[in-house]
């Protein structure tokens, strides 16, 4: 998929107020500081499209924008950073919860994680969580290129056997490394197999 256009649409933390013209959404998330905001300005493109944040946990918003006038891609805030206030946490899983039961133009959730760890709870309980609303997603490993290519399968395929042990299929995986642009055709090849399928 060649990426024509790319633009901001609208930011809020009401799925309600989310743009209303039913095209397809591809929404991303994951752990504060997973490198959501490098790969989306990656997929696209543009260097500061989605903002890089240097505190993690910073947004709490549904950020919107606009793909070659077709489909969003839906940048939601992370989840699990641990230093917010409960409150604050509360709040978040809320519009994170509303957003991804109740938006029906959300087409596939794609749940980052860093390809450097090895399984984290927070990132299982997220996919399980998923798994038992039917919500259809992906999983896309980050920072691809921060450790050798025999290390990241390892780590890869840890994480595989671990779903495994609870789910009868995996969703579809990517690997993908926003410096060096690794997963991306990939990835936006499986959107617009999507999208066209839609049609």
């Amino acid at each position: 998929m060649l990426i024509k256009s790319a633009e901001f649409i609208i930011s809020n933390t009401d799925y309600l107020k989310c743009p209303q013209d039913g095209k397809p959404e591809y929404a991303f998330i994951g752990r504060s500081n997973v490198g959501k905001s490098s790969l989306i300005n990656m997929l696209t493109n543009r260097k500061g499209l989605a903002m890089t944040s240097s505190t993690p946990g910073k947004t709490m918003l549904i950020n919107h924008f606009l793909i070659n006038g077709e489909w969003y891609l839906v940048d939601l805030p992370g989840y699990g950073y641990a230093r917010r206030g409960k409150e604050n946490r509360d709040r978040l899983q809320q519009i994170i919860e509303d957003y991804v039961l109740e938006r029906e133009a959300l087409t596939s959730l794609f749940v980052l994680v860093d390809s450097r760890h090895e399984p984290q709870k927070i990132d299982l309980e997220f996919m399980e969580w998923l798994g038992e609303n039917g919500v259809p997603f992906g999983i896309v490993f980050t920072k691809g290129d921060k450790q050798g290519p025999v290390r990241l399968q390892q780590n890869v395929d840890a994480y595989k056997q671990k779903l495994l042990e609870r789910w009868e299929e995996l969703p579809p995986v990517f690997v993908t490394s926003s410096e060096k642009k690794l997963g991306r055709e990939e990835l936006l090849d499986y959107i617009e197999k999507i999208n066209k399928l839609l049609r």
